[in-house]
């Protein structure tokens, strides 16, 4: 099954879940999504308690945040500023946000400015 198919609530508590087992807690995956989509954490709140998609929430997103093209790096060995459907690029990109974070490195200068 493709990712964009598959249902918001059953992917992003996986992103949860890296961030938690590393002491990172959900409210900094939920501030790290926001940033990146602008939605709310309670928009959030009630995509994982519906029936949306992956895809659908990338889709939908309320602002997708313009700095979010200064997150560079490797994410499951591809670099993200080569990935070039835009789509798969900003699910790249969150989880880049979400793994720096379980991984305790610095916050993005740009995601820090904001």
């Amino acid at each position: 099954m493709d990712v964009f198919e598959m249902k918001f609530a059953k992917v992003y508590p996986l992103l949860i879940a890296k961030a938690e087992r590393k002491g990172r807690t959900a409210d900094e995956v939920y501030e790290v999504t926001c940033w990146l989509t602008g939605y709310t954490k309670e928009d959030l709140k009630a995509l994982l308690n519906g029936d949306s998609t992956y895809g659908e929430f990338l889709d939908r997103a309320p602002r997708m945040n313009p700095d979010r093209f200064e997150v560079k790096g490797k994410i499951c060995g591809v670099r993200i500023e080569e990935i070039e459907d835009p789509r798969m690029r900003d699910l790249r990109i969150l989880d880049k946000l979400v793994d720096d974070l379980a991984k305790g490195k610095p916050a993005y200068p740009a995601y820090r400015r904001r």
